[in-house]
């Protein structure tokens, strides 16, 4: 599934990407060849950027000129921080693939994994320092909200009465805010207006909650080659989404049913027990119309926005990651 094609089919994406590409492996290269490869191995395995193709798509709102390379580096820096975040979940997870290649903990060990996660955040807090004070001081806020919504997961790991709330909480810090914050900074360096930075800011945080949405949404409705793991993953470590949350608030034989297979690890048996109730309930409608609501403010919000082809995609991106899950 291509869930950022209107971004993609933007004027000079093509060539950002490939900007974005060298920039990103020249940044992780060190006088250690061990260190370099360790810290290039996600990189390498590919990825869709969406983080930096967002920077990009801000910075050319009202403008049909190539990004500087200011604009380059504080994509790549937001990438940087993904990347990062990735190598210490995988460590978390115990997760032995990722993007269809080993894991760095997996193929190194977890020291190595978390050592050179640490490195990648620091050299995005070092890029984005080189871009000023607002720009260093904007990520190194991002990267404690990543921190936060991690937290905000980790301790409602198999509880069953989770609020809705505490999950909004939590995809909004872990997964949105580096989406907002990539936009942001694109807007920033490109010399926007503070109206327009802070307009653009509020489409990718929309659409940064409408993919981890949708994201657990496939975990639940997806197969498991379209997923390349175990569907119900999610259900399986006891992190209980949008999905799951509003199957077990609603007052059904099925839903105490639901209720009474949590908290606890699943065995595989249960986990299909526990995935066909949510799938037959009414909890993924519930969390499709949540996706639906954040479509309609990015929608809203891009609308305050200059007219233009850079916006147009803007406005059009978030209804396309709802319209990926047509395809299933």
């Amino acid at each position: 599934m291509n869930l950022v094609s209107p971004l993609l089919d933007l004027p000079l994406m093509a060539d950002d990407r490939e900007r974005i590409e060298l920039a990103l492996r020249s940044s992780v290269r060190t006088a250690d060849a061990y260190l370099t490869e360790i810290a290039s191995h996600l990189i390498v395995a590919g990825g869709k950027r969406l983080r930096p193709v967002l920077a990009v798509a801000a910075a050319q709102v009202g403008s049909d000129k190539p990004v500087s390379n200011e604009v380059v580096q504080g994509a790549i820096a937001c990438e940087l921080v993904h990347l990062g975040s990735l190598y210490h979940d995988d460590v978390m997870d115990e997760s032995t693939t990722r993007r269809g290649v080993e894991t760095v903990n997996a193929k190194w060990g977890n020291l190595q994994a978390i050592v050179a996660g640490d490195f990648l955040l620091a050299r995005a807090s070092e890029i984005a320092a080189s871009l000023g004070n607002e720009v260093s001081g904007l990520l190194a806020r991002t990267i404690g909200r990543l921190c936060e919504g991690q937290v905000e997961e980790l301790r409602h790991t198999y509880d069953r009465g989770r609020s809705v709330p505490s999950y909004l909480v939590s995809i909004q810090g872990k997964t949105a805010s580096l989406f907002a914050t990539s936009a942001r900074i694109g807007s920033m360096v490109a010399g926007h207006s503070t109206d327009i930075t802070d307009t653009i800011t509020n489409v990718a945080d929309a659409y940064g909650m409408v993919f981890q949405i949708v994201d657990d949404v496939l975990d639940i409705v997806a197969t498991d080659e379209q997923l390349g793991k175990p569907a119900g993953h999610d259900l399986e470590e006891g992190v209980y989404t949008l999905p799951v949350l509003l199957s077990l608030a609603a007052d059904t034989a099925e839903s105490r049913e639901l209720y009474d297979l949590l908290g606890t690890p699943l065995t595989a048996k249960e986990r299909t027990k526990a995935l066909k109730i949510v799938r037959n309930g009414t909890g993924l409608a519930g969390a499709l119309e949540s996706a639906r609501n954040y479509v309609a403010i990015a929608e809203a919000e891009c609308a305050k926005l200059p007219s233009g082809v850079a916006t147009e995609a803007l406005r059009r991106a978030p209804r396309a990651l709802l319209e990926s899950l047509v395809d299933l």
